[in-house]
C-alpha cells in the first residue's frame, strides 16, 4: 500500500485539538508537533541549553522547566526572538517528527496526520502534505473559546489572534475544511466524512518510491527523509 503525509492546523482556540482527538478515536496516526516541542526543550536537552543560554535563567520555572508563559510573553513582542527560538527548536522538532514518520511507515499505516498549529505560517512543510486540512470557527466563537480558555482579556485575545495568519487566507490554502463553530457533534460528523475520503484517497508518499530504490535500507530511507523534510 502507498503513505501519504496529510497536514492538520486552524486558528488559536478554533478546535484543532478537538479534530486531532477524533482522528486518534479513529485510529489514525497522528503527530502532535506541540507535544513535540514541549519534549526537546526538556532540561539537559541540547535545545534547553540553548534557549537557557539566549533568553536567561528567569525563563524558568521554580523546578528547573522553561516556563512557556514566560518565554511565550517574550517572543509574542519580540519577533526576533520569535526567530531565534524557532532556529534553535525547529530542527530538533522536524527531526522527531521524521523518526515518527518513518515509524508510521515501516508500520503500514494509510496515511500520517501531521497536527502543526503554524503549518500555514511557516510554510517549509506544506509542500511534503498531499491533503492540508484547516479548523475553524467564526470570529466571535474564536475570542470568546481564547478568553474563557486563557483568561485573556478581549484585547489581549484579539492581539493574539492578529498575530497569526488570518483563518480567511488559511481557508483558501487548505484542500479540506472542519466547521468547528458549532456542536461537537457536528464537527465529528465533518471528521468521519473527512476520515472516509482520506481512506479512499490514491495520494502517496514520495518516500514509498524512494524506498525500493534505498540500497541502504531504513538507513537510506532516513537518510533521504532528512534532507528533503529538514532543508
Amino acid at each position: 500500500s502507498t503513505m501519504f503525509l496529510v497536514g492538520l492546523s486552524g486558528g488559536i482556540a478554533t478546535g484543532k485539538s478537538t479534530v486531532a482527538a477524533v482522528l486518534r478515536e479513529l485510529g489514525c496516526a497522528v503527530i502532535d508537533a506541540d507535544a513535540i516541542a514541549r519534549e526537546v526543550v526538556q532540561p539537559r536537552s541540547k535545545a534547553y541549553q540553548r534557549i537557557v543560554r539566549c533568553f536567561g535563567s528567569e525563563i524558568l520555572s521554580e523546578n528547573g522547566e522553561i516556563n512557556r508563559q514566560a518565554l511565550g510573553n517574550i517572543i509574542f513582542s519580540h519577533p526576533e526572538k520569535r526567530q531565534l527560538l524557532n532556529s534553535i527548536t525547529h530542527p530538533e522538532i522536524q527531526k522527531e517528527m521524521l523518526k515518527q514518520i518513518l515509524k508510521y511507515f515501516v508500520l503500514g499505516y494509510r496515511y500520517v496526520i501531521l497536527d502543526i498549529p503554524l503549518l500555514f505560517e511557516t510554510k517549509g512543510l506544506t509542500k511534503f502534505m498531499k491533503y492540508t486540512v484547516l479548523v475553524y470557527c467564526d470570529p466571535p466563537t474564536q475570542l470568546s473559546r481564547l478568553m474563557k480558555r486563557s483568561g485573556l482579556s478581549q484585547a489581549e485575545a484579539e492581539a493574539r489572534v492578529t498575530s497569526q495568519l488570518p483563518l480567511d487566507q488559511k481557508r483558501e490554502l487548505a484542500t479540506h475544511l472542519i466547521d468547528n463553530s458549532g456542536e461537537r457533534e457536528s464537527t465529528r460528523r465533518q471528521v468521519l466524512r473527512l476520515h472516509a475520503r482520506l481512506e479512499g484517497s490514491r495520494g502517496f508518499l514520495w518516500a514509498r518510491l524512494a524506498a525500493g530504490l534505498a540500497v541502504a535500507g531504513l538507513g537510506g530511507l532516513a537518510y533521504l527523509l532528512l534532507r528533503h523534510f529538514i532543508s
